[in-house]
């Protein structure tokens, strides 16, 4: 099992931005399903720019397996990756209830330190 924030970076705002494809590329090479987890109160626990965590109780909700056999050998075919990272990450927000933001957060930040 691995654990990884399809974001790839910290939330700049609470909201969930579109996942990076990686997640769905090591699935389908591994041939495992990819399990949604939501980590709940991360940024009261550890602000942005927090280099030692709070003592703050943090939430975890686990979805229910999501299949991806379907896309089996299409590893490097960007539609394929792109379609099991936008379920997993609908099934994030909707175990977060975060909002979703359909835009690479790395370059939100980028954009908004100009």
């Amino acid at each position: 099992m691995l654990g990884i924030y399809p974001e790839g970076t910290r939330s700049p705002d609470g909201r969930l931005y579109r996942g990076k494809t990686g997640v769905a590329r090591m699935a389908i090479e591994a041939a495992v399903p990819i399990i949604p987890v939501a980590m709940i109160d991360t940024h009261i626990a550890q602000p942005i720019g927090q280099r030692v965590p709070s003592r703050h109780p943090i939430g975890v909700r686990i979805g229910e397996p999501l299949q991806i056999a379907a896309y089996a050998g299409r590893q490097d075919d960007r539609e394929a990756l792109r379609e099991p990272t936008d379920t997993v990450m609908q099934a994030i927000a909707a175990l977060s209830g975060q909002e979703y933001v359909d835009r690479d957060a790395a370059q939100y930040k980028h954009q908004a330190r100009a």
